[in-house]
């Protein structure tokens, strides 16, 4: 990694002082990183050097490359981005400065204290820049490139913390960008480290069946090009490179094996125009019978991110579904190198209009999302995660104004995207003139319009991600904004109905509301609940955090009830189906049906005779009549994992079809249900519906019956605890 190395990669085109202005930032940053090391003992300047290596062979312009060998100067040297402007000019000084990262308190200090965390707010500040010059990701995404190419001699807890960095949000970014190349590599990489045995397992297939997989691709590329031979038609055709990290991803989404994963086999087809691509999918679909619902057209209609193909799926031979991609040259690059394929060097540059809006457009986004006010450090990562990196839903206005939305945003994202107060007085909402729910997803292309009331607010049921009503960062902020201006006392009041109500739900009303407060570093319970009663922290946050610790408090039992327990230290714990049985070797588990356990519920074992071990809540009533000497510690262990039984009751007004309802949000959340039974007084016509559930955990439950409680005509869900 020396100057000569840099220069073979630079692109042809540079002229004499873009080549000159490169050779001086080389000069300066090797001076600058002079003594420097890195991990593995290497000369720094190995690092900068490669990150502009990357760039050139994109063929970034000099200012890009230049950049990107001065990105670490003002960071970890004396040198200052202001001492850059002078030699570079405020174009190189700008990027540098956007891509270092917040180091100093100072820095931080006008922050607020809940977005103090320096690696979110320098994502921030990176963000921020590239909404005035989109290369500051560019040179971003080259050094985390570089980083995990290299990160063997860091720390197994270092590798994590950044794989995972670079899978939440450098991966995605990169497909934003439609910088494919760069996305691949940092998913694979990222991959390795976060699950080595998966990654391993998962290249094992693919390298058995290489050998199988390239001789079918060899013949299906004879038969097709034999094809085109006869037609006249040129085109390069060659198998389509295999990413561990994206066939993982689909075993996982379908619950199939690697083997079954049928576009492991595909080809692409690369010609000259655009009309090529159509004639050659018709000569496609004359060899192969086509697969029904494969075929995708990002020619007619490219990806935000100016990606265009054909693809298409059909029954290959043998009956193998094969995978196909058909596209031009210049189609072929913008794929693998996206945005940055609009960079060449400044010689050869050309305007190009679609380019300038879909960049506007990624401005416009990431500056509405990065600059929301009042969002904490933890809000914005969210942010990030959810409005940038999705799929795209358009919908218009009945004015016809275009509203772009990601997929998934609901009736009331749209209102709160239009405008605050029609969010705020949003009671309905019409699709094509048909009324549809507050939580219906819309889809490109629908008319929305919204129903407003003259006067009132959002509802905090709108908060609750269970529910399903926002989907936007904005909507989100806009709805807590408006609660925080309400009365404390108001807040208070609401936060400790829907804390005590979510409790009576799950059956977990045994925990005190200072035990709760404090997992938020609350020490008074009054700012606690009325932080959940503004939004600030939502119901769900809660579950969440008492499940982490996985701790139910049992009531306080009067003098002399305390519960003994065999105690065995020499032994360690053992596990029974899941249960880990402490002092016990070789007992079965029952979950008692008295008090119908499950996790996260603190427990306590009874050893029967002749059937094993009978697991118990820690809290239930019959323990206390139990044999103290048949008590044993025990803990969930793997258990946690095992679909648990629980019975729920609920209360409502009888209708037609209210069952059929619940048992249809049950089908939809894959929960297996055991039994039910239903009793209706004559006199009030009130309902009574016990069921017994198989679900994961609290938290699946804690989602069901929140939308158990939101059918009509239901006025009361929780669990039972026997």
């Amino acid at each position: 990694m020396n100057w000569e190395n840099l220069l073979h990669q630079l692109p042809k085109g540079y002229s004499a002082r873009e080549i000159d202005l490169v050779r001086k930032a080389y000069d300066l940053a090797t001076a600058a990183h002079a003594g420097q090391t890195r991990k593995s003992g290497e000369p720094y300047i190995i690092h900068p050097v490669a990150v502009a290596c990357i760039l050139a062979d994109h063929r970034l312009d000099a200012d890009t490359v230049a950049a990107a060998l001065l990105h670490d100067v003002a960071e970890d040297t004396p040198t200052q981005v202001h001492d850059l402007v002078q030699e570079f000019g405020p174009e190189v000084a700008k990027m540098v400065d956007g891509v270092t990262k917040l180091m100093k308190i100072s820095e931080l200090a006008n922050l607020p204290l809940d977005s103090r965390d320096p690696a979110v707010e320098s994502l921030r500040k990176m963000l921020l820049a590239t909404v005035n010059d989109v290369r500051v990701v560019l040179i971003k995404l080259a050094d985390r490139l570089h980083n995990m190419r290299t990160m063997g001699y860091m720390t197994l807890a270092q590798q994590r913390r950044i794989s995972r960095e670079t899978l939440d949000i450098y991966a995605p970014l990169a497909s934003v960008l439609g910088m494919y190349q760069f996305k691949w590599e940092l998913e694979d990489l990222a991959f390795r480290y976060l699950e080595p045995e998966k990654y391993v397992q998962t290249e094992k297939v693919l390298v058995q069946r290489r050998a199988e997989r390239e001789a079918y691709i060899a013949s299906v590329s004879e038969t097709l090009k034999a094809e085109l031979t006869k037609r006249n038609i040129t085109a390069q055709i060659t198998g389509r490179p295999k990413h561990i990290y994206s066939i993982w991803c689909k075993t996982q989404r379908r619950g199939i094996s690697v083997e079954q994963v049928y576009d492991q086999l595909g080809i692409r087809v690369i010609v000259s125009e655009p009309d090529d691509c159509y004639i050659i999918l018709g000569v496609i679909h004359g060899l192969w019978h086509p697969v029904q619902g494969g075929l995708h057209d990002y020619i007619a209609s490219p990806k935000d991110n100016g990606y265009s193909s054909l693809h298409t799926t059909v029954y290959g031979p043998g009956g193998q579904p094969l995978e196909v991609q058909i596209r031009t040259a210049e189609m072929n690059r913008i794929a693998e190198v996206g945005i940055a394929a609009h960079w060449r060097y400044k010689s050869q540059a050309r305007a190009d209009e679609a380019f300038e809006s879909k960049v506007a457009r990624l401005r416009s986004i990431i500056l509405e999302w990065v600059t929301q006010e009042g969002e904490r450090g933890d809000d914005f990562m969210t942010t990030v995660k959810e409005n940038l990196f999705q799929d795209r839903v358009y919908v218009v206005t009945p004015k016809g104004e275009a509203i772009d939305l990601p997929t998934g945003a609901t009736p009331i994202d749209f209102a709160y995207q239009i405008h605050t107060e029609i969010g705020h007085r949003c009671r309905g909402a019409k699709i094509s003139g048909k009324l549809v729910n507050l939580d219906y997803q819309l889809k490109t292309s629908e008319q929305v319009e919204i129903i407003t009331t003259k006067r009132g607010g959002p509802s905090r049921d709108w908060l609750n991600p269970h529910l399903g009503y926002v989907k936007t960062a904005r909507a989100r902020n806009k709805i807590r904004q408006w609660f925080r201006q309400q009365d404390r006392e108001e807040n208070v009041t609401a936060g400790r109905e829907m804390l005590q109500k979510e409790l009576d739900r799950l059956g977990m009303d045994s925990l005190t509301y200072e035990q709760i407060a404090s997992l938020f570093g609350k020490d008074q319970v009054e700012d606690f609940l009325s932080d959940i009663g503004d939004g600030d922290i939502s119901i769900v946050d809660v579950a969440e955090r008492v499940l982490e610790i996985g701790k139910v408090v049992e009531p306080p039992k009067e003098a002399g009830e305390e519960l003994p327990t065999q105690e065995a230290p020499q032994q360690p714990a053992l596990e029974g189906e899941g249960i880990a049985v402490q002092g016990v070797r070789d007992m079965l588990t029952v979950l008692a049906r008295c008090c119908n356990p499950m996790p996260p519920d603190e427990i306590i074992g009874y050893v029967t005779v002749g059937r094993g071990v009978s697991i118990h809540r820690r809290d239930c009533p019959n323990v206390l009549n139990l044999s103290s000497e048949r008590i044993v510690k025990v803990d969930w262990g793997r258990a946690t994992r095992r679909v648990s039984r629980v019975k729920i009751r609920v209360q409502a007004y009888d209708r037609a079809g209210l069952l059929n309802d619940i048992t249809q949000i049950l089908e939809e959340e894959k929960i297996n249900l055991q039994d039910a039974s239903a009793v209706t007084a004559r006199q009030d016509n009130l309902a009574l519906i016990t069921a017994t559930l198989e679900v994961r955990d609290a938290e699946q439950l804690s989602r069901v019956l929140s939308k158990i409680d939101r059918l009509p005509n239901v006025q009361e869900v929780r669990r039972q605890k026997g």
